[in-house]
């Protein structure tokens, strides 16, 4: 009993520590990706049911805007614009955190501070934190996320949604002082454009 016991602590002790580790991984990247004036950056999207899309991102925060040929989104942190560019529509919603990861790849530096567990390997000049969620039925219920060890800047996330992997790859990191008016959608730019609604 007392060996079982011991092994049992020593499994427990084991797991606390490489939850540490991850987690002071995630947090250094948190503060650099999420410096106070806001950052922007490139970004390729892969997955089996968009294919493959690329484009730019702004973020400030839990603010951001990203623009691909296709649309562009804004997210004021409570309120979400995308205007769709074929349909000349703009839809109006309130995203869900899984929704949020899928156009703004650095959303995980709010993500991970609850709900998940995690551990980190090294990859090269990298490190690489595995998440999983403690409840299984969370909007993004597993994730890799790849940082440089020596810059701390994220490169790529990996996570899975409704049972599918898709791979954000991000490129050209940039810290900037941004303006909040970016992250809300302005209809003067868009005179023509429909507005629907969704919330």
């Amino acid at each position: 009993m007392m060996a079982m016991c011991m092994a049992w602590l020593g499994v427990s002790t084991s797991a606390a520590q490489k939850n540490n580790a991850a987690r002071k991984i995630l947090d250094r990247a948190a503060k650099v990706v999420g410096r106070s004036g806001g950052a922007s950056a490139s970004f390729t999207m892969s997955s089996a049911a968009t294919g493959k899309v690329s484009g730019t991102i702004a973020i400030k925060g839990n603010k951001f805007n990203a623009r691909t040929p296709q649309m562009t989104v804004w997210y004021n942190g409570k309120t979400q614009w995308t205007y769709v560019k074929k349909n000349n529509e703009v839809n109006v919603s309130t995203p869900t955190q899984a929704q949020q990861q899928m156009m703004n790849p650095y959303s995980f530096i709010t993500m991970y501070k609850t709900g998940y567990k995690m551990s980190a390997t090294n990859a090269g000049a990298n490190n690489e934190v595995h998440l999983v969620a403690q409840n299984p039925n969370r909007g993004i219920p597993e994730m890799y996320i790849t940082i440089n060890r020596k810059t701390g800047v994220p490169s790529k996330v990996k996570m899975k949604h409704k049972g599918k992997w898709s791979t954000i790859t991000v490129s050209n990191f940039s810290p900037k002082n941004l303006s909040d008016r970016i992250f809300t959608f302005n209809s003067k730019d868009y005179p023509t454009a429909e507005v629907i609604d969704l919330r």
